[in-house]
């Protein structure tokens, strides 16, 4: 009974354990901004305008290639078809209520307009977002493929 009760009490404590981490708003907000956009571009198959900070970003993609600079008003990404879900998302917040940054993995499917379809879309993605207009916008991206999965077909293109 007494060896029963004890692995009764520490099953508990380590279900709590993994309870106990609360987040900070921050964390909860980009979080939130991650869904939401995934959301929409799934059901509208493109991004969103309004993701981007107004200062634009850089990016790397999962295509490879050089160092993109995105413009203030987004990518222009448009799709066919899109199933894409974030998954795993953690949250860093490196300025509670102004900055962040985001690591989590990307999977689904794509057809990129004009572009090969990707069946096994895999990445991992490290975003720094920060808050503008009492939004949080994305400043900066990189998406690498997952070894099991595929990265995007987007043509990359150099920039200074």
């Amino acid at each position: 009974k007494e060896m029963k009760d004890a692995i009764v009490f520490v099953a508990g404590l380590t279900l709590c354990s993994g309870f106990a981490y609360a987040q900070s708003d921050t964390e909860k907000e980009v979080t939130q901004t991650i869904l939401e956009s995934n959301t929409y571009t799934n059901q509208n198959l493109k991004g969103r305008a309004d993701d981007y900070s107004s200062k634009g970003a850089l990016e790397f993609w999962s295509s490879g290639g050089l160092l993109q600079e995105i413009s203030p008003g987004g990518r222009p990404d448009d799709f066919d078809a899109i199933n894409v879900t974030a998954k795993n998302i953690r949250v860093t917040a490196l300025v509670e209520g102004q900055a962040a940054v985001a690591h989590y993995y990307s999977e689904g499917s794509l057809k990129p307009k004009g572009a090969p379809a990707v069946g096994h879309y895999l990445t991992r993605v490290t975003q720094v977002f920060v808050k503008e207009a009492g939004k949080w916008r994305i400043r900066s991206s990189h998406w690498s493929a997952v070894a099991a999965g595929s990265g995007t077909t987007q043509t990359t293109q150099a920039t200074q």
